[in-house]
């Protein structure tokens, strides 16, 4: 019996179709993780400019030299 699983498993063909249920089940998982608790999706939703955020006073780099200094 599983010999028979592993011979089944091996074939290409097989491979790739249970390697497309997990990785779909996987994806539709993290999709209702994310989406199915309100508060959850909003405050993932409030993440969603963060990398287009600026700084308003750019901290200064400690290696740089100071101002009349080479």
């Amino acid at each position: 019996m599983l010999i028979e699983l592993w011979t089944w498993l091996t074939d290409l063909g097989n491979s790739k179709m249970v390697a497309l249920v997990i990785f779909f089940t996987t994806f539709v998982g993290i999709v209702l993780y994310v989406y199915s608790n309100k508060e959850r999706s909003a405050r993932l939703e409030s993440y969603r400019y963060v990398p287009f955020l600026d700084e308003d006073d750019p901290k200064p780099n400690a290696a740089s030299p100071k101002q009349g200094e080479k």
